[in-house]
């Protein structure tokens, strides 16, 4: 009896299923190695960190260079603009880690300078991280057009203030959403 109700669940008969399964796991093992194709744009975001590297040098070298003909708003404006680079920097760091680690394969690392979220930022802590530095970024941008208000238009600073609210009330959505599916989900 419990040979015959196997027999029906593989599909009736033994023999055929054989190539079935075959090929079932070659199709599965391949969709699954498929994840590594993630690598390369992984690395590509890596030599964008690179890029980040040399603008945050050259606002540094700017800072550095004219810190004694700056004016305090000119200061303001560019010490801004060395933390929007940095906290870009830092997003892209957290994406490739967390991606890599959540899409390709554990990262092995062992120490004390191992980052505290690294294992543990799932998909959707990701999204959250990723707009909490969007909506940081976005302040900033904000920030150094209120700083040169004298310069800039009315229509700038609404459009400015605008998005920047989109990227508020998108954050909050997004939060809300994740907290809505993760009371489902219990």
């Amino acid at each position: 009896m419990a040979d015959e109700s196997q027999s029906d669940s593989n599909g009736g008969d033994g023999a055929k299923s054989q190539p079935v399964n075959l090929v079932e796991r070659l199709l599965e093992g391949a969709l699954f190695s498929s994840r590594w194709l993630l690598l390369p744009f992984y690395f590509g975001l890596v030599l964008a960190l690179v890029a980040l590297l040399v603008q945050f040098g050259r606002e540094l070298l700017h800072l550095l260079t004219d810190m004694t003909t700056l004016t305090e708003a000119e200061t303001t404006i560019l010490v801004l603009s060395l933390i929007d680079v940095v906290l870009t920097a830092n997003l892209v760091l957290m994406v490739v880690l967390s991606g890599y680690e959540n899409s390709i394969s554990k990262l092995d690392l062992q120490g004390a300078d191992r980052p505290s979220w690294l294992g543990k930022l799932d998909a959707s802590g990701l999204k959250q991280k990723v707009f909490g530095s969007i909506v940081a970024i976005s302040a900033i941008q904000l920030l150094r057009v209120f700083m040169q208000v004298g310069k800039a238009e009315d229509r700038d600073l609404w459009w400015s203030s605008g998005i920047h609210m989109v990227f508020v009330v998108s954050a909050i959505l997004l939060s809300l959403s994740d907290r809505i599916s993760a009371g489902t989900k219990k």
